[in-house]
């Protein structure tokens, strides 16, 4: 099958290519660059593969949680792809994604993103027996300090959270993790993996009911709350 992949809820700006049994891909660390480099991203892996659009079987998509502009933007690129070429569109956490740069082993994995103002997008997973994830527990944004998570024996950490709240999530987590990378975001080419199950489980949907997860109602401080921070 064929299927492009968008991944942009964070500051990478991702783009995978499922074409037969390969996966190419491409990526940058592109901060508010994700509108001008994402098309262009898709044109080179399209050219490299040698198939045009029409080609395409479905477009699949990291639907969030993460940044509100960038996942609005892989969401609206999607749909309007899909919707050009007549052909569904496949949803993937973007959490889930992000999971499947863990190691491949038996430990839990848990996946968090720097949500800002003070919190973080989490969830926990493993490794199934055919490449997949098994989600442990809901996605959640929350702070650090009251994440709760399931037992587990040994826990890989990726994501940007690690980075920010490092000392608060060891606490959390009861040891040191088997390993961490806080310099690590949601892949493309994770997204579609996932999503090629997605897909041969009939899982895909029309392009108008492909939507975003934000997981936070309310995505901006307001003035007054902006002040405050500056001020604690």
């Amino acid at each position: 099958m064929n299927l492009l992949a968008l991944e942009t809820a964070t500051e990478a700006c991702s783009v995978a290519l499922v074409h037969g049994e390969t996966i190419i891909a491409r990526t940058e660390l592109a901060p508010r660059r994700h509108a001008e480099r994402v098309l262009p991203l898709a044109d080179e892996l399209l050219a490299e593969a040698g198939i045009g659009k029409h080609a395409l079987d479905a477009i699949a998509v990291g639907r969030g949680p993460g940044a509100f502009t960038g996942v609005r933007l892989a969401i609206s690129l999607a749909q309007g792809m899909a919707m050009a070429l007549d052909r569904p569109v496949v949803t993937v956490s973007s959490l889930a994604a992000l999971a499947l740069e863990a190691p491949e082993d038996d430990a839990a994995i848990l996946a968090v993103i720097d949500a800002r103002m003070g919190e973080i997008y989490a969830a926990s997973y493993r490794r199934d027996d055919e490449g997949g994830l098994i989600a442990l527990d809901e996605e959640r944004v929350c702070t650090a300090e009251s994440l709760q998570l399931p037992q587990a024996e040994a826990w890989h950490v990726v994501g940007s959270g690690w980075a920010t709240y490092r000392d608060t999530l060891r606490t959390r987590l009861g040891a040191d993790p088997r390993s961490s990378d806080g310099m690590c975001y949601p892949q493309a080419r994770h997204v579609a993996t996932l999503a090629v199950r997605e897909f041969k489980a009939g899982r895909a949907v029309a392009p108008e009911h492909a939507l975003p997860v934000y997981l936070r109602d309310k995505v901006a401080l307001t003035l007054a709350e902006q002040g405050k921070s500056r001020e604690s």
